[in-house]
């Protein structure tokens, strides 16, 4: 699949590149990682799927907006800011393939399925580059094992970041879930291929000289393994705000917004219950796609507003629009939303799977996973007490300065040792 590769030329008269190379699927959390690298002047080259600095996606972001259909504009979407065109080598029909793949999936098995297809399938295609990776590569969880190997035969640092929870934990999470809510998803908690996605990533984990976990509940998941949790370091993520319109008055019932898929593992079940609980005295909206059954989704919709995807651009309304932040996840590594709802100056009910930044009481209530009694009480609080949430609106905006991609690029040089690589 090496036709499908595009690569813009080097910029001209520059010398040897800087040294780490980044390798990365998706636009996670907006390319941060390759970002705050290629401002510190080490980032090499970063090597990923579908990327609207290069090649023919960045034709999108020259058309009108208002002229593109709302899958072409969440890929004009997918731009690193302030990175180089000629920095990026994107393999683009394979991330057209592997989207087609996450479109078909039917089960759990289905969708571990698919990532392993992708893990492998983007590892070849990096490898096939031949690529010179400098002094250290930095690749995450199952998309990196075959380049951490090949790292390691040139004496290269290897950092590999742990994005989430690892699946055996996700697996056992989940399985209770689908069995407290069953007909919920087809097939969840019964994964045929988990124990071959865990495998790989304790591989990686082996062949790794850092591991990254954004939050201490992804380290202890590590731990609980058996995995090497002496390689690990916690990182908080960051995020830079997004820009939101301002908030107006409104009038009406306190406004609870959910951002992410609607599924068992982003603790759906237990935004119906709060909203349930709250009635007319609330009104609540779930953006994200919605992977639940049929039936449950449209149980779900006669009390929540879902209003599927919505491109990134367009998320600064649904941000304006709430007055309450709600994410009871039941399994994250450290949910960017949480961050993006902070810097909204929004106060958050989370679990501490969530792997948020929020302190309990401060920026708003981080209560016990899977409890909906919990989870609706918290809501109901902030929703009964204005005060509290002007009060706990203003902390989270204040916390959300801590945690900037500046600072975090900070925290993740010091962490993985990149920092020492400057000359």
């Amino acid at each position: 699949m090496a036709e499908n590769r595009i690569e813009s030329p080097d910029l001209p008269g520059r010398g040897p590149e800087p040294g780490v190379t980044v390798a990365q699927l998706g636009a996670r959390m907006h390319y941060a990682v390759p970002r705050v690298l290629n401002e510190a002047g080490l980032l090499r080259r970063l090597y990923t799927d579908i990327c609207s600095n290069t090649g023919w996606p960045s034709l999108l972001r020259k058309a009108p907006r208002r002229l593109l259909p709302e899958s072409f504009r969440r890929l004009a979407d997918r731009h690193a800011r302030g990175l180089p065109g000629g920095k990026v080598t994107a393999f683009p029909l394979f991330g057209v393939l592997y989207a087609r793949r996450l479109r078909a999936v039917r089960s759990s098995a289905d969708r571990t399925g698919a990532y392993l297809w992708a893990g492998r399938e983007f590892c070849r295609l990096v490898l096939a580059e031949k690529p010179e990776l400098g002094e250290a590569v930095y690749a995450f969880n199952s998309a990196a094992l075959e380049l951490l190997e090949y790292a390691g035969e040139r004496g290269c640092r290897r950092v590999l970041e742990q994005t989430i929870a690892p699946r055996a934990v996700e697996a056992e999470l989940m399985k209770r879930e689908a069995d407290r809510f069953p007909g919920w998803e087809q097939g969840a908690g019964r994964d045929g291929r988990a124990e071959e996605f865990s495998e790989r990533e304790r591989t990686e984990w082996g062949r790794a000289d850092v591991i990254v976990c954004g939050s201490e509940f992804v380290r202890d998941g590590v731990a609980a393994l058996g995995g090497p949790a002496g390689k690990c370091v916690v990182v908080p993520y960051g995020v830079n705000p997004m820009p939101v319109p301002g908030r107006m008055a409104h009038g009406g019932p306190v406004r609870v917004l959910t951002v992410g898929a609607v599924s068992l593992r982003k603790g759906s079940p237990y935004v119906q219950a709060a909203s349930a609980r709250l009635g007319k005295k609330a009104v609540f909206r779930m953006v994200g796609p919605v992977r639940v059954e049929r039936e449950a989704a449209a149980g779900l919709s006669r009390s929540v507003e879902l209003t599927g995807p919505v491109p990134r651009m367009d998320m600064g309304r649904h941000f304006a629009w709430a007055d309450i932040f709600l994410l009871p996840s039941v399994c994250e590594g450290s949910a960017t939303v949480v961050y993006e709802a902070l810097g909204a100056g929004l106060p958050v009910v989370c679990t501490p799977n969530t792997g948020s930044v929020v302190r309990d009481g401060v920026e708003g209530h981080v209560v016990p996973v899977s409890d909906a009694e919990a989870v609706s009480a918290a809501v109901e609080r902030l929703v009964w007490d204005s005060e509290l949430r002007t009060r706990m609106g203003q902390a989270a905006a204040r916390r959300a300065s801590e945690f900037s991609v500046q600072e975090y690029g900070k925290r993740l040089l010091r962490a993985t040792g990149l920092g020492g690589l400057e000359e």
